[in-house]
């Protein structure tokens, strides 16, 4: 029986889970990060934990590895792969400084990967920052996180999947580095890139040995947490679409067309010939958490009335500000009036967040998106069958619990599909 192992780099920690070909799950494993003071070092702990907690017999028929990591976490490495300074994370922002010079840099080029360079916390603004400070010449290579834990397997320097390069600047339409990238300094530091899933090299000897590995055993190019999460969900066609319900509301439609619109936040991944349309709005469970317990959910929800709309409307924000499917950063919470009932208030709070997310979807259709088909749900907020009504109700489409949501899970069927 063969097996296909994806490993998933998440936020605060790492899961390993192994497939067969009938994509059922046949070993998982997970390890919190701990704090330490070489984070890379940490990383590299952790990933050949979790390979060697997957059992033998199991390991033994691995035929492909694919990681995915958080997006736009990235390391500076010289000519043999050692990280030369402690790696940026995602959310890191003191690139912010480089935003002004990049913009100015970059007035003339109306093209998608502009506008999503042009934050704080992209790859290409923390590159640029790493420019400017003492030692960057001895840096041979910018990789993300998935990236590096790759190499760390198949020893190949210098590769990364079109995923990750997205907030590089890399041009997913044309799958090359643009004109304007080209001419940067910082060129030569970039990544190869290839598709998502694409076999790179097959594990080192050293590795095989020490795991019990097949020595064919393929490394493949990886992907970003968010994008492992969605392959998980088992939606491959146009007009499928993933909405997570954690604290705030996330769409992914699968689309025909691209679309990329920098007000709304609104940007499009490639997923082999199709595109993978998103954007995210500030409502969400955090919401609800400021005013009911989960107990106080789950009790409350079972008597909301869900076959008929609530009158209140509301847009509930945890704080004033929203992007998507309204761009106003200004935008106050509508929370009032506030019956006294505590049924119609939660009525009313999951009605409107069921709304804004059916105009999420209208917005990305209106804009060129395959209309919508299919729902599946992911994030707390799925296991709320009241919730689930109402939303199947508002957004006119079938909506179902994703099957499988971790994002191991996702990988490991991108090693299972190219590898």
């Amino acid at each position: 029986m063969s097996s296909y192992l994806g490993i998933d780099f998440g936020t605060s920690g790492a899961r390993a889970i192994a497939i067969d070909d009938t994509e059922q799950i046949r070993a998982q494993t997970s390890c919190r990060f701990t704090e330490a003071p070489d984070q890379a070092a940490m990383w590299h702990e952790t990933l050949f934990t979790l390979i060697e907690q997957i059992p033998a017999a199991c390991r033994a028929d691995v035929r492909s590895i694919a990681i995915n990591g958080t997006s736009s976490t990235v390391l500076l490495c010289d000519e043999r792969g050692e990280p030369i300074s402690p790696p940026l994370l995602y959310n890191d922002a003191r690139g912010a400084v480089e935003l002004e010079a990049l913009r100015q840099q970059l007035q003339d080029a109306d093209t998608p990967e502009r506008a999503i360079v042009l934050s704080a916390t992209s790859s290409l603004v923390k590159l640029l920052w790493w420019s400017r400070q003492v030692g960057f010449d001895r840096a041979r290579y910018l990789l993300h996180q998935a990236d590096w834990l790759s190499f760390l397997l198949h020893g190949q320097l210098g590769i990364s999947d079109y995923h990750n390069c997205l907030k590089l600047g890399y041009d997913v339409r044309h799958l090359c580095y643009p004109g304007w990238l080209r001419e940067m300094p910082i060129f030569s530091r970039l990544p190869t890139v290839l598709a998502p899933g694409t076999p790179i090299a097959p594990v080192q000897s050293a590795i095989a040995q020490r795991f019990g590995l097949p020595t064919d055993c393929r490394v493949c190019a990886g992907t970003t947490d968010s994008i492992a999460a969605f392959l998980a969900s088992g939606a491959t066609t146009p007009g499928e679409a993933v909405t997570s319900l954690g604290s705030t509301l996330v769409l992914k439609l699968l689309s025909r067309t691209p679309v990329d619109r920098a007000e709304y936040g609104i940007y499009s991944h490639r997923l082999g010939e199709q595109w993978l349309v998103g954007g995210a709005s500030n409502t969400g469970g955090a919401v609800l958490q400021q005013f009911f317990t989960p107990a106080e959910l789950q009790q409350i929800s079972a008597h909301v009335p869900v076959d008929h709309p609530s009158p209140l409307d509301y847009y509930p924000l945890a704080q004033p500000g929203e992007r998507f499917p309204i761009s106003d950063p200004q935008l106050a919470p509508r929370l009032q009036p506030r019956p006294e009932n505590p049924v119609e208030f939660l009525h009313g709070l999951l009605e409107s967040m069921a709304r804004i997310e059916a105009e999420g979807y209208q917005l990305l259709q209106d804009l060129g998106a395959t209309p919508l088909a299919q729902v599946y749900t992911a994030g707390g907020g799925a296991d709320n069958p009241a919730w689930t009504a109402i939303r199947a109700r508002r957004l006119g489409a079938s909506v179902a619990r994703s099957p499988q949501t971790e994002a191991a899970y996702g990988t490991a069927r991108l090693a299972k599909w190219y590898g």
